[in-house]
Order: C-alpha cells, then structure tokens, then sequence
C-alpha cells in the first residue's frame, strides 16, 4: 500500500497478474461488441490491385451509390478499425481517400487490376507521376 500525499489516502497498486487479467477480460468484451458490426463477406483484394470501392451517398431521402477507382496503396488496423487508403490521379492532382473495412456505407469492392509489389505500403507512389506510377500486373493461373 501506498499513501498519496495530496489526499492522504491509501492506495492499493494492482499487481501486473492483475492488470493482464483485467485486459484480458476487456479484450473478451470488446471483442463480442465488435462482431456484430463486421461484414460477413469481406472484400478480398491486396496492395497494389486497382479497385472500384462502390459507395453509398446519401442525399436528402435519396441513395445513389457513388464509384470511387485507384489504386490500394494501404492497409490498416483490425477487426472493426481496419481501413483501406485508394489513391487516384484527378486532372495531374493525386487525391487519396481512406475507407474503413466494414462500413456499411461501402456496397462493394471490385478488384479491376491486381498489381505486383513487394511492399505493404506504396506510399512512395506519392511522388511519382504519369507512367512512373503504373504497377506491373500479376498473372492469373487460369487452370484454377
């Protein structure tokens, strides 16, 4: 026990078995909360693919679905957190936008190209422009 020399009062520190046990159980509640808002068919893609992300728009009592295409330069975070960041070039200006997973506002994900890379991150694309930003295309085996 300790005493806090503000207040005067004893304060009991939590052994770390304690504190783990108490994450644990956090992470067991949270984890139960999340699944219920998960999709239950996620898109399947990966960095590099050039994709069509079909969102829905809501204006006024009306919804239209809205195509955004680019290329996934990112992924990131789990479960309910996890995003995804599609960049396209608009008029020579690059604009980047980042869509969470499991947003109910995402129709679907169309895979359009799949691009060959060797990084989890194509930020360097950033920087690049005209042909300089085009990816090479990964072959599909056609006897599956």
């Amino acid at each position: 026990m300790n005493i806090n020399k503000k207040n005067k009062l004893k304060v009991r520190q939590r052994s770390p078995k304690e504190i783990a046990k108490g994450t644990k159980m956090s992470e067991k509640i949270l984890s139960l909360v999340e699944k219920s808002s998960l999709k239950k068919e996620k898109p399947d893609f990966d960095i590099g693919d050039t994709v069509d992300v079909h969102c829905r728009i809501l204006e006024g009592d009306k919804e239209r679905i809205q195509i955004f295409s680019g290329t996934v330069i990112a992924r990131s975070g789990s479960g309910t957190r996890e995003m995804f960041t599609v960049r396209r070039i608009v008029q020579g200006e690059g604009v980047e936008r980042k869509f969470p997973m499991n947003s109910p506002r995402i129709a679907k994900v169309e895979v359009k190209r799949s691009g060959v890379v060797r990084r989890a991150k194509l930020y360097y694309l950033r920087e690049r422009s005209g042909k300089s930003v085009r990816l090479r295309e990964r072959r599909q085996d056609t006897e599956k």
